[in-house]
């Protein structure tokens, strides 16, 4: 059996993908029954979209592999804690667990909208946490130099 740490780890793989393509390096992916079902990465500079979070693409891609718009048997496994905008798609895809690295302080739905998943949504955070919050912080500093 998989642990958290392995899909933590498939996630920020995703995240390397986005930052080589000049994207905030956030990635995801969508567990069912211990199979990857999708993967994503932030695309928002790429499809010139603000709603492109890596979320959002992973959550389109697991339904449409499910064929059904709820996910309440996956887990979302995200390198960075999801914004308002993507715990509201998580909350209406009914998602059974969310997974996520580095908490953001700065634009976290636990700071905006800590009741904005669903009910039933179990949250595990802190997984791989220093490692995701690095990816962020070293994308970031390069930025401004």
């Amino acid at each position: 059996m998989l642990d958290d740490t392995y899909y933590m780890k498939q996630a920020l793989a995703e995240a390397d993908k986005a930052k080589e393509r000049g994207e905030v390096p956030v990635g995801v992916v969508i567990v069912a029954k211990e199979r990857i079902i999708a993967r994503g990465h932030n695309l928002t500079e790429t499809l010139n979209d603000v709603t492109a979070h890596a979320e959002m693409q992973a959550i389109t891609a697991a339904a449409n592999v499910l064929g059904g718009k709820y996910l309440s048997d996956c887990t979302l496994y995200v390198t960075v804690e999801p914004c308002v905008m993507c715990a509201g798609a998580i909350a209406w895809s009914q998602l059974g667990r969310l997974v996520f690295g580095a908490a953001d302080e700065k634009r976290g739905y636990q700071k905006y909208a800590p009741n904005a998943l669903h009910p039933k949504t179990v949250v595990v955070s802190g997984v791989l946490a220093e490692e995701c919050g690095r990816k962020m912080k070293d994308f970031f500093q390069a930025k401004r130099q």
